[in-house]
């Protein structure tokens, strides 16, 4: 196998590939097993709701003309291409912040498919208590979710960057 899969971040691939093919099978599950904003209660505080989000997270911009969906779809693009170069320069010795970008990378991309195929993204993952209701999600929004709350972990835990930053105030 090629240096470049094996001694790089590149190797953690596998994980933005399983979180996309999730992220895709769970959403044809729900398009092809629901209407448009049915719900089905899963649990007492949970329900499977399909929605479309033509906007971003919290259905930012859902509303505006169209434009959105290509500006949404450009930034997704340009943060892909950035991971994907960061990935290819990370050494062997990263495997947390690696493990991170490639859980963003395949919620990205999956959220991307759907902008780039149905025109909006498919939500259905619905929390609640009470009257109070968290906005929908899916699969991919809950992959970048965890690679950020990877990253803020490794910020937090990792001694190296840590010792950096107080090498660089010192100076």
């Amino acid at each position: 196998m090629p240096k470049l899969l094996t001694d790089t971040g590149l190797r953690f691939l596998w994980i933005s590939a399983v979180v996309i093919a999730l992220d895709l099978w769970s959403k044809y599950e729900i398009i092809g097993n629901m209407a448009l904003s049915e719900s089905v209660e899963i649990m007492p505080f949970f329900n499977f709701t399909y929605v479309r989000n033509y906007g971003a997270a919290f259905s930012f911009l859902h509303d505006a003309s169209g434009w959105q969906r290509w500006f949404f779809t450009g930034i997704a693009v340009v943060v892909s291409t950035i991971i994907l170069w960061w990935l290819k320069q990370s050494d062997k010795q990263q495997r947390l912040l690696p493990v991170a970008f490639c859980f963003i990378l395949g919620g990205a991309i999956g959220n991307v498919y759907d902008r780039l195929v149905h025109g909006f993204v498919i939500d259905f993952l619905d929390f609640y208590v009470g009257s109070w209701s968290w906005p929908a999600f899916n699969l991919a929004d809950s992959a970048i979710f965890i690679g950020a709350a990877l990253l803020v972990w490794d910020m937090l835990t990792n001694k190296d960057s840590n010792k950096s930053s107080e090498q660089t105030r010192a100076k």
